[in-house]
């Protein structure tokens, strides 16, 4: 993803961890949510930072996206959907890149999308060290962890059916994005391909989505997760929805109410091109010398080591909250 300047000061992340949430969507009514187990999210990154970074056109690349359609489908997708396309990169490479989706509860006409993608970058180009620069990233945070966090979410749902459908998409060719030595004025365009293709080309004809949540470094140490730009713009509602479920559980410190500033991500082209609203749920540290995204982005120790469970415990019972209160 490429960054816009953040202003905002933020609070930063005390969580608070609890048991099975009983949640209250209306003065008589209440609905029961099943638990999110941080320590399955985490085994599933892990899973995906064991074939190596998931770079497009390597084996990594090609040996994660077939674990991830067939776990979708062990998990109970009722349908899976593999999306292949080719892509052009800013530097004239042409990829050869999957979506792959997993449909839950697909009779429900009313659906929500539940987003993250799985691909690695192919250079560590913020790392600290000049030696490491043209090295790929594990991209246990950038990509593997929002697609763990969704993946225990899926294993929730095979057991307890939400009321609403779930398309859970992970999307391909994120992160091939130019560094800052890059001398176009076309920079965004470039980020997000699988996510430019997908918003062009959805896996139904003529699909619509309620909303679209993406995750996008969901499980970093220290993280903090501010109200982004687009989302605001785009998706205000659901950034309300979001953050107001997160406040209920006692996660506002890692989802404070503070507004940050603007980042071309996936969701900024399922809003612009498919137009279903689409929010960022990304974190904002502005007082990180290395990335206001956090001391790992795109450097050599985005891995799995790096992956804090408490974190990742946060986004998904936030999300758990909001998915199990959505009503058709």
């Amino acid at each position: 993803m490429k960054k816009s300047a953040l202003i905002l000061t933020v609070l930063f992340m005390a969580l608070s961890c609890g048991g099975r949430k009983v949640a209250q969507t209306t003065a008589t009514t209440s609905v029961q949510t099943p638990e999110f187990c941080a320590d399955s999210a985490f085994s599933y990154i892990k899973a995906q930072t064991d074939f190596g970074p998931r770079v497009p056109n390597t084996q990594a690349h090609d040996d994660c996206g077939i674990w991830l359609a067939a776990k979708l489908a062990s998990l109970g997708a009722e349908k899976v959907y593999l999306q292949n396309f080719n892509a052009k990169t800013f530097d004239g490479n042409t990829l050869k890149c999957t979506n792959i989706i997993g449909s839950f509860n697909i009779d429900s006409p009313t659906r929500i999308i539940l987003c993250s993608h799985w691909d690695s970058r192919p250079w560590a180009d913020n790392d600290p060290d000049p030696a490491n620069w043209m090295k790929p990233v594990d991209a246990a945070n950038d990509g593997a962890s929002g697609v763990g966090v969704i993946l225990e979410i899926a294993r929730q749902m095979h057991k307890q059916t939400p009321e609403i459908g779930v398309d859970c998409i992970f999307l391909d060719a994120e992160d091939w994005g130019p560094g800052e030595s890059y001398q176009g004025n076309d920079s965004e365009k470039w980020w997000g391909l699988g996510t430019q293709h997908w918003s062009r080309h959805p896996h139904v004809e003529g699909y619509r989505a309620r909303y679209a949540i993406l995750l996008d470094m969901v499980g970093g140490k220290g993280a903090v997760f501010c109200r982004e730009g687009y989302s605001i713009k785009y998706g205000r509602p659901i950034v309300e929805k979001v953050w107001k479920a997160a406040g209920k559980l006692g996660l506002g410190s890692l989802f404070p109410p503070v507004n940050g500033g603007y980042v071309t991500d996936d969701h900024y082209y399922i809003n612009a091109i498919a137009k279903i609203p689409a929010i960022d749920i990304i974190p904002y540290l502005p007082n990180c010398e290395q990335s206001s995204f956090g001391p790992t982005w795109h450097t050599v120790q985005d891995n799995i080591n790096n992956i804090d469970k408490k974190v990742l415990e946060g986004v998904g019972k936030t999300l758990i909250e909001v998915i199990y209160n959505e009503k058709p």
